[in-house]
């Protein structure tokens, strides 16, 4: 097998991932370092470390679907002591799955995770524009001019943003609840958007990412995706 193949096949990184880490000096098969990337692997006798960590491919890809809490980082570890997914999740530590891209600190909602490099590399790709949905509900009242200034594709902090689908859910004297469906994943970016509207968002939920629904699944636990959510996701993220 050829050397990045294996090293993407551990759920470490993706193929192109993996050439970083052999280009970079960081693989050592059998305790020599490699950077030729037509390196061969033998499965049965050949020893493969990244940063000095051994890599040991996986049998079978798993991918799941996991309702993050709020109140925990999209990380296998965090530096700060903070919660990670992880802590919900103790049956997968040994398989090496990783988040597919982030939820904030305090946003819950759907959070896919597998040991498919390639395919997370895929999805988080800018150009992919997988659609997220979410929840999202604000204090006091938002109108249809301000509306449509977010449909149309903001500009926040010199950057253009994608157009989005934005819709009012339910309102009354204190609260607006509505859905809003994004093609890009900004650092903050529906917290941002409704800030440079002069709004504050007291809830942020996503509840879909392209066809698959959160649906039923309860607060910080998970279940397996399907083969047919599976092939959906490798379809939308070509």
């Amino acid at each position: 097998m050829r050397i990045n193949r294996y090293i993407a096949s551990s759920g470490l990184c993706s193929r192109r991932g993996a050439e970083e880490y052999i280009t970079s000096g960081k693989v050592k098969v059998n305790g020599k370092t490699v950077k030729d990337l037509a390196t061969e692997i033998n499965e049965d006798n050949d020893t493969v470390t990244v940063n000095g960590q051994k890599i040991v491919p996986v049998g079978r890809n798993t991918y799941i679907m996991f309702h993050k809490p709020k109140g925990c980082v999209c990380t296998v570890k965090d530096d700060k002591g903070r919660k990670t997914v992880m802590d919900y999740l103790p049956d997968f530590e040994n398989k090496r799955v990783y988040p597919i891209g982030r939820l904030d600190y305090d946003t819950e909602g759907i959070l896919l995770l597998t040991n498919d490099g390639d395919l997370a590399n895929l999805l988080t790709q800018p150009s992919s524009e997988v659609p997220k949905t979410y929840s999202v509900k604000i204090e006091g009242s938002i109108t249809e001019s301000e509306l449509a200034t977010m449909r149309n594709g903001m500009t926040i902090d010199g950057i253009k943003l994608k157009k989005c689908k934005l819709s009012v859910k339910e309102t009354d004297e204190k609260f607006t609840k509505m859905e809003i469906t994004i093609y890009e994943g900004k650092n903050r970016q529906i917290h941002r958007m409704f800030e440079t509207m002069g709004k504050t968002v007291v809830f942020l939920k996503r509840i879909k990412i392209g066809d698959l629904r959160l649906g039923g699944l309860t607060r910080g636990t998970y279940r397996y995706l399907t083969d047919k959510e599976v092939a959906h996701l490798k379809g939308i993220a070509k």
